[in-house]
């Protein structure tokens, strides 16, 4: 596949985001074809520092959520960074910012400033939460969602261990791909009607809807009938199973497959004889006398019987045996690119079924600033403003 057939093919976009939950958003349309401009500020984005590298300004996630970038470094708070920034929104496609909605309007990167240089413009804007709430303007980091949308709650409730956050950046990365469906949809639309628009995409308000899909439970109704929560998903004993020799995830997702699994220990008398659907608020007891079970044989004993008998289960894998999962080695997950200053880089490119595995050309992530005389010539400026605009640290092209 060349650059040419991808889906985003011809779509500019300008990226002022930082650190993960935009980045995340703007890798995967990058991977899409996209052209990214990357806006960094003199010291690049703090992403840039997270794990330890081979060079300062690339880190090890950056090597993946930078790639299919130009950087380009601009002092936005110098009023001749505006003017730039304005000459390369006539040509783009895409704004996305996730800075708060005060700074954008400081700086003359708001909607309403914005869309008068380009009317076709759609403006992307990830927030912590909604403008219309009470909380509008508070500053929102991963931990701080995951708290507040009770993720360490349900962690101890469902464990009775203290709470804790999930280690992943959840709430960006969740939010970061949630923020693609009404860019996308908007690009669709403004295909047919030719209208650009402004879009906001809260972080709150959208692990809100993530965790109480599952766990509104009878709060949906009004007045409620009862607590939120799912007991099954809060359930003390809903883990990975331990083995005689590790652990591994089973479910068994009706009463024939738990019929099935009792049988195959010689415990079919001690499963209860209603019906699991009638059983839901005592899952703990259920799981528990699952538990029992599964710790009789090794891992690759229950892989293998499970498997046969069309039962639900996988291994539980540590971070290294998933980078070494021969599935993901079937399926292409991983391809190996020459970056040019760090040598061979593992990337991770999901099949979509828009390209084959290894197909779609992949631009390494940019050392900071490595794109910024290349970006302004592009946008029209001459060599002698290209070179006033560096002499006044305006912009700044690194490597020098």
């Amino acid at each position: 596949m060349t650059a040419s057939d991808q889906p985003l093919d011809g779509v500019r976009i300008i990226d002022v985001t930082t650190v993960l939950m935009g980045p995340f958003a703007t890798q995967i349309l990058g991977d899409m074809g996209a052209d990214i401009i990357k806006i960094e500020a003199g010291g690049g984005d703090s992403h840039r520092t997270v794990g330890r590298a081979r060079s300062a300004d690339l880190g090890l996630n950056f090597l993946n959520t930078g790639r299919n970038k130009r950087s380009i470094v601009l002092d936005l708070k110098q009023p001749a960074a505006g003017g730039i920034v304005q000459a390369l929104v006539r040509s783009a496609d895409v704004f996305i910012s996730n800075m708060r909605p005060g700074a954008l309007k400081r700086l003359g990167l708001d909607y309403e400033t914005l869309s008068k240089v380009n009317d076709q413009l759609i403006h992307l804007s990830l927030v912590g939460f909604g403008r219309q709430g009470r909380y509008a303007g508070l500053p929102a980091y991963d931990d701080l969602i995951q708290a507040a949308v009770g993720i360490p709650w349900l962690i101890q409730h469902a464990s009775g261990a203290e709470p804790a956050y999930v280690p992943l950046a959840l709430s960006d990365r969740v939010v970061g791909m949630a923020a693609l469906n009404p860019l996308l949809a908007a690009l669709f639309a403004r295909s047919r009607h030719g209208r650009g628009c402004e879009i906001e995409v809260p972080m709150f308000e959208t692990m809100v809807r993530l965790v109480l899909g599952d766990h509104l439970g009878q709060r949906v109704y009004e007045p409620a009938t009862g607590p939120a929560g799912y007991a099954r998903l809060l359930s003390r004993h809903r883990r990975p199973y331990r083995t005689r020799d590790g652990h591994i995830g089973v479910l068994p997702f009706d009463d024939k497959a738990w019929r099935k699994l009792f049988g195959m220990a010689g415990r079919e008398h001690q499963l209860p004889t209603a019906p699991i659907s009638d059983r839901t608020a005592d899952f703990d007891s259920l799981y528990g006398m699952l538990a029992d079970i599964i710790a009789e044989k090794t891992s690759a004993e229950w892989l293998a019987l499970l498997r046969e008998a069309d039962i639900p289960a996988m291994p539980m894998n540590s971070l290294d045996d998933l980078v070494d999962d021969p599935h993901l080695a079937d399926v292409g997950f991983f391809q190996q690119r020459r970056h040019p200053s760090e040598g061979d880089v593992r990337m991770m490119v999901v099949p979509d079924g828009v390209s084959e595995p290894g197909e779609a050309p992949i631009r390494p992530a940019p050392h900071l600033g490595q794109h910024t005389r290349e970006i302004l010539e592009e946008a029209g400026f001459s060599a002698e403003e290209i070179a006033g605009f560096l002499k006044d640290k305006v912009a700044r092209q690194c490597p020098s």
